[in-house]
């Protein structure tokens, strides 16, 4: 006799469930948790646990067997990765397999795919930067896109929350256009960057650099450490010293009890209920089996990444959205963004050559915007920082060098003399045209069809970068450096691992795929607070937003939950 299960459907349910446990999901969970409803986290990754799966965060390079190089055979399973700095012999195990989920380029598009709980929440850079009115207003004041539905007092509070919880070190600078926020006290400049800092302020009324604001605790929060300045953020942090999924989110969720973390679950679509207008769950094929099973929740949070979730809305289809689901303005997929980076300048300094500077600080310095703010006008819209770094040039200088004997070791034994950056990280524009599609010519290793990429870098782009390498030259030659070199090096869109836009917030159904609170128009009960919801890009590291518009979003659905308005 067969035992059927007349309860799977019961088992299978839950108030809210949230796709993706990177930096957005893992927020939507603790939130969600936090105020009393039972979520289910689906993550297509593996487990790893917090300390015990950070097998190489204490290896030194010599104990690795390429010393931290990918070999050249990882290649043909990992063609998209092997592009990006952060996939090394240290984290290889972190990334999806390429070779299993391939996408098509119809112009080269870096897509930086991690398979593991947690995301990209733990090798991220950390840069935890305010959006301002200047970016919010952007759009309208340019007549580029569409308006932003929210202003900055909307996400304020939220702001403060979030860094509050994920503990984000920094300096108050007053900065209009870069708002202060709530930071435990900030890293310290070396002597170096203290004196370019005074020069260049000096030089350029107006201009500012800060030590970077970054999710690096120099106070402990409960079980976490401070930063022990070890720079191996990207293999995990047993200290819990910055802020991942692993260390914060997760542990609060799971500390609730209402929190049921499901891994190795490949979200295929979304199920929706055309007599209720409203989704009532998800459809999940599990990565190792095959098998295919439906999970049901009251709301859901989209939170698989920018391209993750319009992968899942697009492939979400019925007769009443046969081009995706809430995809009447038809802009899902479109405005597709990345900051473009990769240019700026370099130098060298003779000066403090007695000084040298403590560990490896995770975190450099600060140049934010001052291209079309106030009084300055550029020949393009929108505008760039520079993220800076400093160092004195250690023995592997001497590496082109003809040179024996031991003067020529006493000379690489001693540090070689101050180097620094600046490179840049500009705006792009939300452009209609660059896009990501679904192609079902091509399928993953589970039947799904892929994303196919159409996007670029434009005319104001290129202006922009000309900017981002000429001013780096003026400021440090300004602040005395020498041998100052420009860069300007290819940056496609992917690169800078800063996709967003392709489901953004609006005023208008008609023009947008989501509204003020990311609730899809046309499906209330779908959230999405990922990167895709963004309607324009700024020139700041994003993570920072996502996290608080994703708690901003919690508390509204669980407000509208309990209204019944959902």
């Amino acid at each position: 006799m067969i035992n059927v299960n007349g309860k799977a459907k019961e088992l299978n349910t839950y108030d809210a469930i949230v796709v993706g446990s990177g930096i957005s999901g893992g927020w939507a969970a603790k939130e969600l948790c936090e105020k009393g409803l039972k979520v289910l986290l689906l993550e297509r990754g593996k487990q790893l646990e917090h300390i015990k799966d950070y097998t190489t965060a204490t290896k030194a390079p010599w104990e690795a067997t390429h010393r931290g190089k990918m070999p050249l055979d990882k290649e043909k399973d990992h063609p998209y990765q092997v592009r990006d700095r952060l996939y090394t012999e240290f984290n290889a195990d972190y990334w999806l397999k390429d070779s299993d989920s391939p996408y098509k380029e119809e112009k080269r598009f870096d897509w930086m795919r991690p398979d593991i709980v947690g995301g990209r929440s733990i090798m991220w850079g950390r840069g935890s930067l305010r959006l301002s009115d200047l970016d919010f207003e952007a759009n309208a004041k340019d007549g580029i896109g569409i308006d932003w539905p929210i202003r900055y007092k909307d996400l304020a509070p939220w702001y403060d929350h979030v860094e509050a919880f994920a503990g984000i070190s920094g300096q108050k600078e007053g900065i209009p256009h870069l708002p202060d926020g709530v930071f435990q006290p900030p890293m310290e400049m070396n002597c170096f960057e203290k004196q370019v800092k005074g020069r260049i302020e000096a030089t350029f009324p107006g201009r500012h650099m800060t030590i970077f604001r970054t999710a690096n605790l120099t106070q402990p929060i409960g079980d976490r450490g401070k930063c022990q300045y070890r720079d191996r953020c990207v293999r995990g942090c047993p200290f819990g010293a910055y802020f991942s999924t692993q260390s914060s989110t997760l542990p609060a969720a799971m500390k609730t009890g209402n929190l049921t973390l499901h891994t190795d679950a490949i979200v295929n679509s979304i199920i929706y209920d055309e007599a209720k207008g409203k989704a009532t769950g998800v459809r999940v094929i599990d990565k190792h089996t095959k098998e295919m099973t439906e999970y049901y929740a009251r709301i859901l949070f989209l939170n698989a990444s920018t391209l993750g979730s319009t992968f899942l809305l697009m492939n979400s289809v019925s007769n009443r959205f046969p081009n995706g689901l809430g995809n009447d303005s038809g802009v899902l997929g479109h405005y597709l963004m990345d900051h473009h980076f990769h240019a700026g300048a370099s130098g060298t300094s003779d000066d403090f050559a007695d000084k040298y500077y403590f560990g490896q600080r995770p975190a450099g310095f600060y140049i934010p915007r001052f291209a079309n703010v106030g009084a300055d006008k550029r020949a393009y819209l929108r505008g760039f920082g520079y993220t800076g770094y400093s160092s004195r040039s250690g023995w592997a200088r001497g590496i082109a060098e003809l040179g024996i004997g031991n003067s020529f070791k006493d000379y690489l034994s001693a540090p070689g003399p101050w180097q620094m950056g600046l490179m840049g990280f500009g705006e792009c524009l939300p452009y209609e045209e660059n896009q990501v599609a679904l192609d079902h010519s091509v399928k993953d290793a589970w039947g799904q069809p892929v994303l196919k990429f159409n996007c670029e870098f434009k005319d104001n782009e290129r202006q922009m970068r000309k900017d981002m390498d000429q001013e780096a030259v003026a400021m440090l030659e300004a602040a005395g450096l020498k041998n100052v070199q420009p860069f300007n090096r290819d940056s496609y869109p992917g690169m800078a691992i800063h996709e967003m836009g392709t489901a953004r917030m609006g005023r208008d159904p008609r023009t947008s795929v989501l509204n003020e609170w990311n609730q899809v128009h046309a499906v209330k009960n779908v959230f999405v607070t990922d990167g895709a919801c963004m309607t324009s890009s700024a020139c700041q590291n994003p993570s920072l937003t996502y996290m608080a518009i994703t708690a901003r979003a919690a508390d509204y659905a669980v407000k509208a939950l309990k209204r019944q308005d959902l």
